[in-house]
């Protein structure tokens, strides 16, 4: 018997199981399927593909809505919500459901309340601060009691990673697995991380495109397995790793998780990074995915040069940057008194929000273009050529003296007043590169 026959007599059971005149919960379930079928055969077809329509999970199973629901709904003679929340989704997936709760992905609606919002809403609009920001970050679901759904047009639709819901919940699992198939194979692909996981300040999927993980990926699709019910790494593919391989997915000595902070050890968004709590484990628990494919050795070698530039990031530039742009504010220097109103606040900005952050997301990931010319020579250019020249603009006695010190006594930073001969010698004698073996020392 085929499955489209299968699905039929299921909807027909659906219906025929009470009597007609009551809407029980069977009785409306068939009605769903039968409406929406026609209605939005689109959507109909992405359920009837799904492993949900395999096990009758049907809309009404995750539409469902009580008495007291704020974003409830009676809908042909049957209380539904329009959001289908982490929530509803625990009522079957509860340990991943708790997992989403405690991840940075459920926090990432707090965007609405940081610098990053801010400038959304002054420079362009709030129409902008909605489909760029909240798109990705996820909105705070308003509620709009003459909606046919509940749901305010300013907030809904929304998909956002961080979606704050009216149910107190925060997330939203549609934003990985996207309705109304909820495919765990397109889950696992880096292409679901990439609607938000891009761009100039976060450019993890173009790191990830370029590194040799991507390439090899996308050269051998075909034997990542992505269907499998079961898909630890090393055991059910080896191709190569994706987002979810390295951030969730089970490996021979790791457990998956739906928390994709879990594995992560060094904060890379701030301005300077900082070692997360319980980094240790955190680290251990990342190269035991790499571990997977690669030798211990390799691994190892790795995260120790890995660990090395972002600690270069920190000494040479986001420290002395941050130091420059307080001494500025201590003193006064700032002309306009809005953020964002001055040169030397946007040079900063983008030192380390774009700049900064490429760098070390592209020697996580071993991303050569975004360690170097997308990341550190953009931060060096900038710090050196931008902020240095608009913080000496202000002829403050403080700054100024702050400035010489780094560039006379720093030997990171004496370069821009030495000789290039000279500097060129010290390169191939590895005098120079003496001077950074600190930033190795610190990882042994």
């Amino acid at each position: 018997m085929c499955r489209s026959t299968l699905v039929t007599l299921f909807i027909i059971t659906l219906v025929l199981a009470v009597p007609a005149q009551t809407p029980a919960p069977s009785a409306a379930a068939g009605k769903c399927l039968t409406c929406h079928k026609e209605k939005t055969p689109g959507l109909y077809q992405q359920w009837y593909g799904s492993a949900h329509a395999l096990h009758k999970v049907t809309c009404l199973d995750c539409h469902r809505a009580e008495s007291g629901d704020a974003d409830g709904f009676i809908h042909y003679d049957v209380r539904i919500a329009t959001l289908v929340t982490p929530t509803d989704c625990g009522r079957c997936h509860k340990r991943e459901a708790a997992e989403v709760g405690a991840s940075y992905h459920a926090t990432a609606g707090l965007i609405l309340e940081s610098q990053d919002a801010y400038l959304a809403h002054v420079l362009a609009g709030a129409p902008v601060a909605i489909l760029g920001c909240e798109s990705c970050h996820g909105a705070k679901m308003k509620l709009d009691p003459g909606s046919p759904n509940r749901l305010h047009k300013e907030s809904w639709p929304n998909s956002g990673i961080g979606r704050i819901n009216p149910d107190g919940s925060k997330g939203a699992c549609n934003a990985c697995h996207p309705r109304h198939a909820f495919s765990k194979a397109q889950a696992r692909q880096p292409e679901a991380c990439g609607k938000c996981h891009l761009g100039p300040d976060h450019p993890q999927k173009e790191v990830y495109d370029e590194s040799k993980h991507g390439n090899t990926y996308y050269t051998q699709v075909e034997a990542m397995n992505l269907k499998a019910d079961r898909w630890v790494v090393g055991e059910d593919y080896s191709a190569a790793p994706t987002c979810a391989t390295c951030h969730m997915a089970a490996s021979a000595r790791t457990k998956s998780t739906h928390d994709v902070g879990q594995r992560i050890y060094w904060t890379l968004r701030p301005p300077v990074s900082t070692a997360k709590d319980n980094a240790g484990p955190r680290r251990v628990a990342m190269k035991n995915v790499c571990a997977a494919c690669h030798g211990q050795v390799f691994v190892n070698g790795h995260f120790y040069q890995y660990d090395a530039a972002v600690r270069l990031y920190n000494d040479k530039f986001a420290r002395p940057a941050t130091e420059i742009l307080a001494l500025v504010t201590k003193n006064k220097l700032l002309e306009r008194p809005s953020s964002f109103g001055n040169d030397i606040e946007w040079i900063y900005w983008e030192l380390w929000h774009h700049e900064g952050r490429r760098a070390r997301h592209g020697a996580s990931m071993m991303g050569p273009d975004y360690t170097w010319w997308h990341g550190f020579y953009e931060v060096a250019k900038h710090f050196y050529f931008e902020l240095i020249p608009e913080a000496r603009r202000y002829n403050n006695p403080e700054v100024n003296a702050y400035i010489d010190r780094l560039l006379r006594d720093d030997p990171m930073h004496r370069w821009v007043n030495e000789r290039t001969d000279g500097l060129k010698k010290q390169i191939r004698s590895g005098e120079l590169q003496n001077i950074y073996r600190r930033f190795f020392a610190a990882g042994k």
